[in-house]
């Protein structure tokens, strides 16, 4: 059984070793020379004007957990089309539900607007 498991225990380490690496070495190596002209906040470019502390649109975030939600739909449907045949009638009503579920979120949303985008 461990040896099923210890390509998957090897990447991990591997990936983790990688990441604890690279922000060491940066942050090791790297020169490090603040002014006051490089502390400022940049933004596409040009300077940033007005408040910089101001509140982001609830719709936003409800724009980023849909797009989430859904992505995950995508994830589940891509294995579940491969294997569809050997699932059988029982695979095809489990996601059948999960695409119900997933269609009453969506239009749920739709109907309380939170896919029309106002400025």
């Amino acid at each position: 059984m461990f040896a099923i498991y210890l390509p998957v225990l090897l990447l991990i380490i591997v990936a983790t070793l990688v990441a604890v690496g690279m922000f060491t070495g940066t942050s090791v190596a790297g020169p490090k020379n603040p002014t006051p002209e490089k502390m400022l906040p940049y933004e596409s470019g040009s300077n940033t004007t007005g408040a910089s502390h101001l509140r982001q649109s609830v719709k936003f975030y409800l724009t980023a957990i849909l797009f989430v939600v859904f992505d995950i739909e995508a994830v589940f449907l891509y294995p579940w089309s491969s294997l569809f045949r050997d699932l059988g009638w029982f695979g095809f009503v489990e996601m059948l539900a999960f695409l119900v579920i997933l269609g009453t979120t969506l239009l749920y949303a739709w109907k309380k607007g939170a896919l029309e985008w106002e400025t």
